[in-house]
């Protein structure tokens, strides 16, 4: 049998990493649980990108297509935290 292990989506390490680093800036969305779900939610709204090696992906982009990656990241990031925050205060008030 095959060993795919070594396939990714490119865009969920840098998704990660978005989540985290504007986690503060959602203080009502600072439980772990809700954190995985932002995750969740913004990769659902990006096209995966699987790859093997982040080398790989990287070498083949043009500065103009990181940048617009980097923001369309960003975007689909603040959506899903304003999604999952509007989702829990609903579950809050019930």
């Amino acid at each position: 049998m095959t060993d795919f292990t070594s396939l990714y989506n490119h865009h969920e390490r840098e998704v990660f990493a978005v989540v985290a680093d504007m986690a503060a800036e959602f203080p009502a969305v600072r439980s772990d649980d809700l954190l995985v779900d932002v995750a969740c939610v913004a990769l659902n709204r990006l096209p995966p990108r699987y790859i093997r090696h982040a080398v790989d992906y990287s070498f083949y982009l043009t500065e103009p297509e990181r940048l617009e990656i980097d923001a369309a990241i960003r975007e689909a990031v603040t959506y899903a935290f304003n999604f999952v925050q509007a989702r829990a205060a609903l579950r809050a008030r019930r």
